[in-house]
């Protein structure tokens, strides 16, 4: 176990992998098993309940009752930005300051003018953008309230470091906003706006800008570094030998025994299980499997647009996580609670508690994960060899040799650790319309699964747990923990409006739910316009997805042009891109005259750039723009919401 995904045993392990999991292996036993004496369980049918304490909604009395003079809020919507957050807080009192790391959503951000009431106060803000330039779920009230507020914020003092990524449009838009209107407000800016990319490595930015920032924050305040290293995991272990199992968690998210009574409305916090009652391999030949779920939400008062993600929770294989119970000697069912002893963290426990070992490493912890640099720094601490602390410590610097061999030995390798943040949400693009299937939520997705430089098969979490929830015969049906999210991603507001759609491999999904839309347009004496798809696949017998739907479509008059390239089956590959230009006079004509509405779902790092160019070109080539002018057209069409994008890196 340890760093390094769980591995046959007939895999060698170098000297630094056994030294690793040996150190790992000892941390653990000390995190899990080492304390005094296990704490008394009380028996809670004894007493009397007790009313929930009074939620305190004012960062600000929060701040000065504990004596904190830094707040670092975080929008987040896969866990990064608040990690960051915390990172960042905790580093705090290495300054002579103290902080805190904070859910925005959690207070009334409008008393971020009185942060001024606290001598040598600052806010940071580590914000994620998420889809098409949107705030994350938990940023998207203090993101309204920025855009509405006109308060004074002279005397504020603050900070932003943005999380991106430059493969899509709007990199940045949330931090870059932020940094913005905060400085538009009159706050004062500590250090210059950090732009993380996730397109290259997030981490490495983060650390580049921190190394910075601190200098910056002690030259402004006048205050110098104590020396002092900061430890963020600090835990400690309860084991309840005598507690009731109905007030252990099972998985849940929020409410305690949520799964066990259904009660909308349903979101992050409040999952509904929905049960799978279709799963089908959608490709006929390859290597790959490709999938078409389908979950029933009729009893959760669910709704949906077509073009909005549903959200599922995987879980971790319960292979892998019985393997982890071996390793570490320790019974899987023991009910435990993780107890944060950190008092600058704001979690009580670092996941629901109380739950047994198994339920924290299926449902919580993301165990497949590769280990960020603090961790490794922090691990480095513990060492006793000085070569492989000089080696971790390397690692998690951000000098070039450090960047090279983190590279090298954690990332490509799939290297992994336990000890990470919560296993997150996996957000698909919905392939059905609401219009014709109300009570059911289609999804298309790939099953990851690959072979690493070093012999390690990777397998992705999500994508095989839903590959495993197959419809059996016998009545009982598999759940998907799930919730949607809303997303821009729209069919015109007119339906005469001509669409065009391109989406290669799984990027179908979301305009499988249009084509379906503008069919019940149509069955509906609306007046449909144009609608034409761009969908690429590698052959046309293998992996040609939703081919006998399209084709019916298309007979039916619904899908106007149904254009696919396939990339394989001739001696030089083909692209969605390629038909684009192939078309060039018709398309032009559409967007320029007719007010076509232009959608790309798929790999934005290559296709949805190569689809931008295309565009670009045809604009040059018939449209007769220069190259600037048919960049600065696109941009307009977006700002327009005529040139939309569902895209991921």
């Amino acid at each position: 176990m340890g760093i390094g995904n769980i591995s046959p045993p007939e895999t060698l392990l170098g000297s630094l992998d056994i030294f690793v999991f040996s150190l790992i292996a000892g941390l653990l036993i000390y995190w899990f098993f080492f304390r005094k004496k296990p704490e008394p369980v009380l028996d809670l049918k004894t007493f009397p309940a007790v009313p929930p304490p009074i939620r305190e909604t004012s960062f600000i009395e929060k701040m000065k009752k504990t004596n904190r003079n830094v707040v670092v809020f975080y929008g987040s919507q896969t866990g990064t930005a608040e990690e960051f957050a915390n990172r960042l807080a905790k580093d705090a009192h290495r300054y002579g300051m103290k902080g805190m790391a904070t859910d925005p959503e959690e207070y009334d951000m409008s008393e971020l003018s009185r942060l001024k009431e606290i001598p040598n106060s600052m806010a940071v803000f580590c914000m994620a953008t998420y889809g098409e330039g949107d705030p994350t779920d938990n940023a998207q009230e203090f993101y309204d309230w920025m855009q509405g507020t006109d308060d004074d914020l002279e005397g504020v003092n603050f900070a932003v470091f943005g999380l991106g990524n430059k493969t899509y449009e709007h990199f940045n838009a949330t931090g870059k906003y932020t940094d913005k209107r905060f400085a538009e407000l009159g706050g004062k800016r500590v250090f210059d706006l950090g732009l993380g990319d996730d397109d290259s490595n997030l981490e490495e930015d983060f650390i580049s800008w921190k190394e910075q920032f601190w200098p910056a924050v002690c030259e402004f305040f006048g205050v110098e570094a104590t020396g002092e290293e900061s430890s963020i995991r600090q835990f400690e272990l309860v084991v309840h030998n005598d507690i009731n199992m109905n007030q252990v968690y099972t998985g849940e998210m929020g409410r305690l025994k949520s799964f066990q009574t259904q009660k909308p409305p349903f979101d992050s916090k409040n999952l509904f299980l929905a049960p799978v009652t279709v799963n089908r391999k959608l490709n006929r030949g390859g290597n790959r499997h490709l999938m078409h779920i389908e979950l029933d939400v009729m009893d959760s008062k669910i709704r949906y647009d077509a073009g909005d993600h549903v959200a599922v929770y995987p879980t971790n294989d319960a292979a892998v996580v019985s393997r982890i119970g071996e390793r570490l000697g320790v019974d899987l069912d023991t009910v435990i609670s993780l107890k944060n002893l950190d008092e600058e963290s704001n979690k009580k426990h670092p996941f629901p508690c109380p739950s047994t070992y198994r339920t924290a490493l299926t449902h919580y912890l993301d165990i497949n994960n590769t280990p960020r640099k603090n961790v490794l720094y922090e691990l480095s601490q513990y060492t006793s060899d000085p070569q492989e602390q000089e080696n971790m410590r390397k690692m998690a610097s951000a000098s070039p040799e450090g960047k090279a061999l983190y590279q090298s030995w954690v990332l490509d390798s799939e290297r992994n650790i336990l000890l990470l943040p919560q296993l997150q949400a996996r957000y698909y693009s919905i392939a059905s319309s609401n219009k014709v299937h109300p009570t059911s939520i289609h999804i298309c997705a790939v099953v990851i699964e690959y072979t690493t430089k070093t012999g390690r098969v990777y397998k992705g979490v999500a994508t095989n747990w839903l590959k495993n929830k197959e419809v059996t015969e016998n009545g009982h049906k598999h759940t998907v923990p799930m919730y949607v999210r809303r997303s821009q991603f729209r069919l015109p507001f007119k339906p005469s409006n001509p669409v065009i759609m391109t989406g290669p491999g799984t990027g179908i999904a979301p305009f499988v739910g249009f084509i379906q839309e503008r069919a019940w347009q149509k069955e509906q004496g609306k007046d449909v316009g144009e609608t034409i798809l761009y969908f690429g696949c590698r052959h046309k017998n293998e992996d040609f997805l939703y081919q006998q739907e399209l084709e019916e479509f298309e007979r039916a008059g619904v899908l106007t042009q149904l254009n696919v390239a396939f990339s394989r089956d001739q001696e030089h590959k083909i692209y969605v891109q390629h038909l684009l230009k192939k078309n060039k006079e018709q398309l032009w004509k559409l967007i320029h005259s007719n007010n076509a509405h232009i959608y790309v779902c798929g790999d934005a790092r290559n296709m949805a750039r190569d689809v931008h160019t295309a565009f670009y070109e045809i604009a040059e080539e018939v449209g007769g723009l220069t190259h600037t002018q048919a960049v600065d057209y696109f941009k307009k069409l977006m700002t327009k919401g005529r040139y939309l994008q569902d895209v991921w890196s």
